[in-house]
């Protein structure tokens, strides 16, 4: 077992991403899903209080199994079933056109294989499917930008893989999906290099 990687980081994103700011963002990106959802970097579940009634089953996948100890913890209350899996976005062990929803919160930074992982999502959302995302990455500033780069590898160190340095306006397309929403922009109180959010709805283009 990797101690850091399976016992202190989910300490930490729990400690570190539960406060109000975080939930605001939470409640708002996953307010219009509904029907059977996937969650791509499930974590610790802190995404849980905040689905909607519309939702009616859950599989949550996440390549740690520290995090899924933790989730576990937050199942009860939910009204509806939650399947959690480990298992890496790029591989999902999941079929095609299974699901209505696809949801991912600052997961993407840390997946190797950004486009393998985008991709594997469009391969399972239905043909009408949506996938909501929120992410930070590659600031719009030129000077940011360059610190954001320069820091990157230390946050991967840090930060079980993740990056400052992903354009997600760049990378969606790539992968072949068409956002209908994406709003892009700093969350307050927090340093540029880390608080600049891509956020929206995204469908196969």
């Amino acid at each position: 077992m990797n101690l850091y990687s399976q016992i202190i980081f989910p300490r930490l994103v729990d400690l570190g991403m539960q406060g109000d700011l975080f939930q605001a963002q939470r409640r708002q990106v996953l307010a219009p899903v509904s029907g059977q959802v996937l969650e791509v970097g499930f974590g610790t579940g802190l995404n849980l209080p905040y689905y909607p009634a519309a939702v009616t089953h859950l599989t949550a996948i996440d390549p740690n199994p520290g995090m899924n100890r933790r989730a576990r913890s937050r199942l009860a209350p939910v009204s509806f079933p939650v399947e959690l899996q480990v298992a890496d976005a790029t591989a999902l062990p999941l079929s095609a056109a299974q699901f209505d929803w696809v949801v991912s919160t600052w997961t993407l930074c840390s997946v190797a294989d950004v486009l393998a992982a985008l991709r594997e999502i469009r391969r399972v959302l239905k043909p009408d499917g949506r996938f909501a995302f929120i992410e930070h990455g590659l600031s719009n500033e030129p000077g940011v930008q360059r610190w954001q780069q320069r820091w990157t590898p230390v946050q991967q160190l840090i930060g079980d893989g993740c990056r400052l340095n992903r354009d997600f306006s760049q990378l969606l397309p790539a992968a072949g999906f068409q956002c209908q929403e994406l709003a892009q922009f700093y969350l307050e109180a927090t340093p540029k290099i880390l608080g600049y959010l891509y956020r929206g709805v995204a469908i196969a283009g």
